[in-house]
């Protein structure tokens, strides 16, 4: 069977895809008049989307219930899943950052004191980071609102990410370092791109040339 099947994700990365997907000579038409529905089927096409939460578009490629799908690198970097990076697709840019309040002077990670507490959504790849910089901070995982923990004495610093910078500045966090660079990434399970290449690598070169195309 040569039909496709895409993970997307629901939320504010769904409008620049269909965007971009139109601009590759898709169809986006069934993903904006029908984005209610969960499963959605483009059958001139021989395309199935699964609308999921972005967190969880990296676990139906790894395990096979979708071929492709598009995830943020922040939810691939946490989540560490089995599966391959195809194309950056060049929308949700925004940066994973360190920063803490401004009033402690700090500029840099390493004049962070020993055992410093961090909070963050995403403990593995904070975990990960700190470690790289042969640091030792103890990880505090939440859910939402993460700049209240150097505001409540909860933490000292925070890894969480940024698109203007202008919630830390409002906070009166400084961000000291760069954690990494965020963006939308089409994923495949690796052994899908093997069995269904003929199939996948054309939609792979029309998302490229779109891509080139905008940044023209």
């Amino acid at each position: 069977m040569d039909e496709l099947i895409i993970a997307v994700p629901k939320g504010r990365l769904l409008g620049p895809l269909m965007d971009l997907w139109e601009g590759a000579g898709l169809s986006g038409e069934l993903l904006r008049t029908q984005s209610r529905r969960l499963v959605i089927v483009d059958g001139e096409r021989k395309l199935k989307y699964i609308l999921a939460k972005p967190g969880d578009v990296p676990t139906y490629v790894e395990y096979g219930a979708a071929d492709l799908g598009v995830v943020g690198k922040d939810v691939l970097l946490e989540e560490g899943a089995d599966v391959s990076e195809l194309l950056d697709l060049d929308f949700g840019r925004c940066q994973m950052v360190v920063a803490v309040p401004k009033e402690r002077g700090i500029t840099r990670v390493d004049q962070l004191d020993y055992n410093s507490r961090v909070a963050t959504k995403y403990p593995n790849i904070a975990r990960d980071y700190f470690s790289r910089q042969g640091l030792q901070v103890e990880v505090i995982k939440l859910g939402g609102s993460i700049e209240l923990g150097p505001m409540v004495g909860l933490a000292e610093a925070i890894v969480d990410i940024t698109e203007t910078g202008g919630t830390l500045l409002a906070n009166d966090l400084e961000p000291i370092a760069q954690v990494a660079a965020i963006s939308a990434r089409l994923i495949v399970n690796p052994i899908r791109y093997r069995v269904k290449l003929a199939r996948i690598q054309p939609l792979v070169d029309a998302l490229s040339g779109a891509l080139e195309r905008k940044g023209a």
